[in-house]
């Protein structure tokens, strides 16, 4: 089975780093599998090694200073469809709206809903949801949000986690040890400063911590969108509650789970999410989690989160993490497996014929 995977970027983002590691899980059951993706800015490669049963197609995608968003959206959607043919597989799989747009003829992933202002996006957002054949949701939450507003009924295939490579940091201490060296005792969150990960919640609750030994610190960040509005409102009140959080940006592949292995508490206050990869990332390294009380966390994490939305309620959940839960957590980030993702997706493409 000839199977095309495509995604909009090499930069490691939530659907992006979805899109490698079930490429390679389909690899690994033997599928012909090709990611595509377009190479922003000179990129020549994703943004770690990929198996090499997998093919990769990246499309040369030059930046033009002061683009804005939505002509960017469009010259996203024309490159890559121009580059693209879809008659050379059996199975085209969209991985996004921008990717959708471009493959013609596609079954989607819907990671998440969003709600745009731009023009081109919101455009671009509606008919990646209405002309695909055929609907994959993350979660039972995206999939009822699916149903709901669009009356489309899309089959549930759930992240996998490599829990063994967050496992293996836990325990190794010398990769532990230089990141607490350098940030001393830190909460962690991963996926950057912008509104829907609720970083100005988190920034106020970290002040209300009221402790100069734990330190916030965030990593991750690449995005497609321009958040320096948002960024320069959360420096503005970092200053003003007098705190000073670790800005990493995106960290080396290689070094993140080391990163959130060191962490005394992972937070993801999120406004919206799909599923929460990274949390379960944290899980599998025996990290404590509190995440915004959401049903799609609660489907996914269970017992094994503490829930808490809003800055007094954040900081409550962070004061008072332990790692009693730790094996229960390991124990959830355990049961979503990347090999189970693969057959799940063999399946529905056996069905869909």
């Amino acid at each position: 089975m000839r199977i095309a995977l495509l995604s909009y970027s090499t930069k490691p983002r939530g659907g992006v780093v979805h899109t490698l590691y079930l490429a390679e899980a389909l690899a690994a059951a033997g599928a012909d599998v090709t990611v595509w993706s377009l190479a922003r800015g000179g990129d020549e490669g994703f943004f770690r090694p990929v198996d090499p049963r997998v093919r990769l197609s990246l499309v040369p995608f030059p930046d033009r200073p002061g683009e804005g968003v939505g002509a960017r959206i469009l010259r996203f959607i024309a490159v890559l469809r121009d580059a693209f043919d879809g008659s050379r597989y059996d199975v085209v799989h969209a991985q996004d709206c921008i990717s959708a747009n471009a493959a013609g003829r596609c079954i989607r992933t819907v990671h998440h809903l969003d709600r745009f202002t731009t023009p081109e996006l919101a455009a671009c957002h509606e008919r990646a949801i209405v002309r695909p054949y055929a609907h994959v949701c993350v979660s039972t939450a995206v999939a009822g949000e699916l149903l709901a507003g669009w009356g489309l009924k899309a089959t549930v295939i759930p992240n996998g986690v490599d829990a063994a490579r967050f496992a293996a940091a836990a325990a190794d201490g010398a990769a532990v040890g230089r990141w607490r060296r350098r940030l001393g005792r830190y909460v962690l969150t991963v996926g950057g400063i912008e509104p829907r990960k609720g970083s100005l919640d988190l920034l106020e609750a970290y002040a209300r911590l009221g402790t100069a030994e734990l330190r916030l610190v965030v990593a991750g960040g690449e995005t497609l969108f321009d958040y320096r509005g948002y960024r320069t409102a959360w420096d503005e009140r970092a200053a003003e509650l007098g705190v000073e959080p670790v800005v990493l940006g995106t960290v080396d592949d290689a070094q993140l789970p080391s990163l959130v292995a060191g962490a005394e508490v992972f937070a993801f206050p999120s406004a919206k999410e799909g599923f929460g990869l990274a949390p379960l990332e944290a899980l599998a390294a025996g990290v404590p989690l509190v995440v915004s009380d959401l049903p799609v966390f609660h489907e996914i994490f269970g017992d094994a989160a503490t829930y808490a939305t809003g800055p007094t309620a954040l900081a409550e959940a962070l004061r008072t993490a332990d790692r009693t839960r730790a094996e229960l957590g390991r124990k959830v980030a355990g049961s979503y497996t990347w090999s189970a993702a693969a057959q799940a997706h063999l399946d529905l493409y056996a069905r869909l014929g």
